[in-house]
């Protein structure tokens, strides 16, 4: 397909990082989206370090139970991508993404910093304390310990949410998506941005984790403290590459504006002779000028067809109730469009929710088990570093194999769907977690037949039959999460393209907080018909593991037919500038339709 034609050397609606306006062959493309890539791959070391091992330190070094130390765990990650929301918000409306990672880091060094201290400390920690079976536990760590504790964590959770919602928009934004050309290399950032998460996550996991187990956990958090300092001036020696999107308000404004209009109109409207005759008249009725209408020349702007929701033309037609409810088409194609994807978005919260595994029971249960290979020994928190070398491996192969034939098969520019990537990790999350389930059953089996239940030594079973529920729960992060981010990122409006991002990371806070709201559920309904919980005490061998792991399986195949309604429903919005006026004489006759109805 013929590339459009450019008449500027300027990207309107973007600026250098001298506020200057930014120039085409000079600003963006690979090389300015490479410096994002490096600065992932240590970000997300830095992350995993302490995340994939934090539930090891709250139950061993902090004396918290298997269970809380879980919920703890989710809530810390949950609120960490949550905040990512934020992170996306202030990116699109008052700051830059520019700006927001530089400020976000900041915050994390300021939290690891914290936790350094505390674990090098020892009048900051617990005592310490050796239980003599599993049925047994420690004092936990009093209130201004565990005060300490948690400002740390969630300074450590605010740093994180603010990269995670400002770095991946940054890296997108260095493509040119009004062309072909562009929008594939968007796409190569996109896996590649999970293929770095990999990196880091696969330092994190075993030479990190190792530190922190042999070293201690004031050299592992020392570490991470130092990682994250040096990822700013990495992220500044790319600041002449970098085209940077200029904030055009709040855009929750504009969602709540429209909805606060379309509610509006349709109580004072009284007859559709006057919808039609405003219809006609209003000035309201038209789209916006300026900068923002450069924006959808520019290919940044994206619509759907406005036979869907039309209750939301309403606020478009007629004399607002209130000045400041005046809403163009413009407005009311960008909030029509955030509506059609959030039933997408809450599809996949559940996958998240199975992801969660990773890092709280999955961890629990190797630790019971017989981590050598060989004679070497193996950390219980390193076990993701199997699904980490899988998506090394699989990414550059889905890249540059899978996608190539899925085109030429297809004849289509994606090959294979945004949404057909994301079911694909959905159908792996109901494998992985059968496969748990089973696992756990077996581990169990061993645990009584070799008359283990209370022994604190390890099982005569190897921990790489976890790694299977593993393997499999990192296929479901490969497709889903760039997927996601891909998907998000494509179809949102120009004006809210890094808070829409920033619902695959919500997607995955909302799958940690769940996770911790159902064991929490699990465990008071199991109570009322036995005397134990499903999942309570400090030995993981009395836990009912493997009945959470089928409910789950069963909650997941129903999520993925939740999902198939709303996805085979979804219609991808035009990418083409030049479908803006057939757009536009969709709606106004869409528009007349319901002022007749």
């Amino acid at each position: 397909m013929q590339e459009e034609r450019h008449y500027s050397d300027k990207w309107e609606g973007y600026v250098d990082w001298r506020n200057r306006p930014a120039l085409r062959g000079k600003h963006g493309g690979m090389v300015a989206a490479s410096f994002v890539l490096v600065v992932e791959i240590l970000e997300n070391l830095t992350y995993l370090a302490n995340a994939s091992n934090l539930v090891l330190y709250l139950s061993k070094f902090m004396h918290y139970s298997p269970s809380n130390s879980a919920n703890m765990v989710t809530n810390f990650m949950g609120t960490a991508f949550l905040l990512a929301l934020l992170g996306g918000f202030l990116s699109d409306a008052f700051f830059t993404t520019y700006c927001i990672y530089l400020i976000s880091a900041t915050i994390e060094f300021l939290g690891l910093l914290m936790l350094t201290v505390q674990a090098h400390i020892p009048s900051l920690t617990p005592s310490a304390c050796t239980p003599i079976n599993r049925n047994t536990s420690c004092q936990q760590v009093d209130a201004g310990k565990a005060a300490i504790l948690f400002a740390g964590l969630y300074l450590v959770a605010l740093g994180v949410g603010g990269i995670k919602g400002s770095l991946p928009p940054h890296g997108a934004e260095q493509f040119d998506e009004d062309t072909t050309r562009g929008r594939k290399q968007r796409s190569t950032f996109f896996n590649y941005y999970v293929f770095c998460l990999s990196c880091g996550g696969l330092i994190a996991v075993t030479f990190m984790v190792w530190i922190e187990d042999n070293k201690g956990w004031h050299w592992g958090f020392g570490i991470s403290t130092g990682i994250i300092l040096v990822t700013i001036p990495i992220f500044l020696l790319g600041s002449s590459t970098y085209r940077i999107k200029i904030p055009t308000g709040s855009p929750i404004t504009t969602i709540f504006k429209v909805l606060a209009g379309a509610v509006c109109t349709c109580c004072t409207s009284t007859t559709s002779r006057n919808a039609i005759m405003s219809t006609s008249t209003t000035s309201t009725y038209t789209t916006e000028t300026g900068l923002e209408e450069k924006n959808g020349k520019n290919g940044a702007e994206t619509h759907t067809t406005s036979e869907d929701l039309r209750f939301l033309n309403r606020a478009a037609i007629g004399r607002p109730f209130h000045q400041l409810l005046q809403c163009t088409i413009k407005e009311v194609e960008e909030v029509r469009i955030v509506f059609k994807i959030l039933p997408i978005f809450a599809s996949t919260m559940m996958l998240n929710c199975c992801l969660a595994q990773l890092s709280t029971f999955s961890v629990q249960q190797a630790a019971t088990m017989d981590t050598r290979i060989g004679s070497f020994t193996v950390p219980p928190a390193s076990l993701p570093v199997f699904p980490v070398i899988f998506i090394m491996i699989l990414a550059p192969i889905y890249n540059h194999i899978i996608i190539p034939l899925a085109r030429k098969a297809t004849g289509t520019e994606m090959g294979i769907t945004h949404l057909q990537r994301i079911g694909t990790g959905l159908v792996f999350s109901i494998v992985a977690m059968a496969v748990a389930a089973l696992v756990e059953m077996k581990r169990k089996k061993v645990a009584m037949q070799s008359g283990m239940i209370n022994s604190t030594e390890p099982l005569p079973i190897t921990f790489l039959w976890v790694a299977l529920q593993y393997m499999f729960l990192g296929s479901a992060d490969l497709f889903s999460l760039a997927g996601m981010m891909d998907f998000f990122f494509t179809e949102a409006p120009f004006s809210m393209k890094s808070l829409a991002t920033a619902l695959s990371w919500t997607s995955l806070a909302i799958g940690y907080y769940f996770s911790s709201v159902l064991v929490s559920i699990v465990n008071k309904v199991t109570s009322t018909f036995r005397h134990t919980p499903w999942l309570y005490g400090s030995n993981l061998n009395h836990y009912h593991l493997e009945r959470f792991y089928w409910l789950m399986c069963i909650l997941s195949g129903l999520n993925f037919l939740h999902y198939l309604f709303w996805a085979s429903r979804y219609k991808y919005q035009s990418t083409w500038p030049g479908d803006q006026e057939e757009i536009q004489i969709r709606v106004n006759s869409s528009e007349l339709q319901l002022s007749h109805s």
